[in-house]
């Protein structure tokens, strides 16, 4: 548990060159601090019931995990992600995803969420691109090295704000993990929590997470999940603007840079040729992107170098 607390605290720089106001990334790792120290015996109960609100949020089925709930869950996946990537320290490129991908989630089925979507390119030549639960959308410099226009690069992102919007991220954790937070949280939900209970609700909350990172940054969704996300991202792109097209085409130049074995999409994501196989049937043969020429331009300017 503390090796979570650790990985939590590490990153706090990081989130907030995110986007996220530090004082709040602070306030959030600490309510997840406070849950450990109480179960690790270095604080008393009282100082831990903050741990309830994420305690609880693993207690239920992802379908009525509220949005706050996820909010506290995608801060700390995120913070995982980047005990393991560095962020890209170059801030017109992370201003430019920002701004297309908060133009691209005001397209999706669901343009809001509690603290709002957030972008940040890794700095890793691994191609992959990761989203927490609640709309915390990282995308490597690899990954954008990928995509040769704008279109494909907002393919890229719009892919990952569906896995958002269909909570696929909520979905990995375990279903026996949710009901045991459950039975304890309805156990001792009219007394004080002990630090039994507490350590209890903390390993859950801490198995959530894993559960989490191991399926976004290791095992991969499902071929199923990958599926919804693409038809969710050609939606996305139609209702914006952009060329679904995109989508095959970043697939297309990323088959070429993969690494057999690798650490990369290779590895979380199904083949590129299956994926290009479903899309096409949703969006009929590939046909070549014609950018105008302002889109093109701004896309060089501050993705062009990375």
């Amino acid at each position: 548990m503390n090796m979570l607390y650790r990985a939590a605290i590490l990153p706090l720089c990081a989130l907030a060159l995110a986007g996220l106001p530090a004082c709040q990334t602070m306030d959030t790792l600490s309510e997840v601090g406070a849950g450990v120290a109480v179960a690790t015996g270095v604080a008393t109960p009282q100082q831990g019931q903050s741990i309830k609100k994420a305690g609880s949020a693993v207690g239920k089925t992802f379908e009525s995990i509220t949005p706050e709930q996820e909010y506290y869950i995608g801060r700390t996946v995120g913070a995982m992600v980047l005990n393991q990537y560095k962020p890209l320290d170059n801030k017109a490129a992370n201003n430019y995803l920002n701004v297309l991908g908060q133009t691209l989630a005001q397209f999706s089925d669901r343009p809001e969420t509690f603290g709002g979507y957030h972008f940040l390119v890794m700095e890793t030549e691994d191609v992959n691109a990761f989203s927490a639960p609640g709309g915390l959308i990282f995308i490597s410099r690899g990954m954008i090295r990928c995509c040769q226009n704008e279109d494909a690069l907002a393919a890229v992102l719009a892919h990952e704000i569906g896995h958002v919007e269909l909570q696929h991220g909520l979905q990995a954790i375990s279903k026996s993990r949710m009901t045991s937070a459950l039975t304890i949280l309805a156990t001792e939900s009219a007394k004080s929590f002990g630090g039994q209970e507490l350590a209890q609700l903390t390993e859950a909350f801490e198995g959530s997470i894993t559960d989490i990172t191991s399926t976004m940054m290791n095992n991969g969704y499902s071929r199923g999940f990958e599926r919804q996300a693409d038809s969710a991202a050609v939606t996305i792109l139609q209702r914006s603007g952009y060329d679904p097209n995109g989508l095959i085409a970043m697939l297309t130049q990323m088959k070429k840079q993969l690494k057999p074995g690798g650490h990369d999409f290779a590895k979380t994501h199904p083949s590129p040729d299956s994926r290009i196989e479903d899309i096409a049937k949703l969006v009929g043969p590939a046909t070549p992107i014609v950018s105008p020429a302002a889109r093109q331009a701004r896309f060089q300017a501050a993705a062009g170098k990375i």
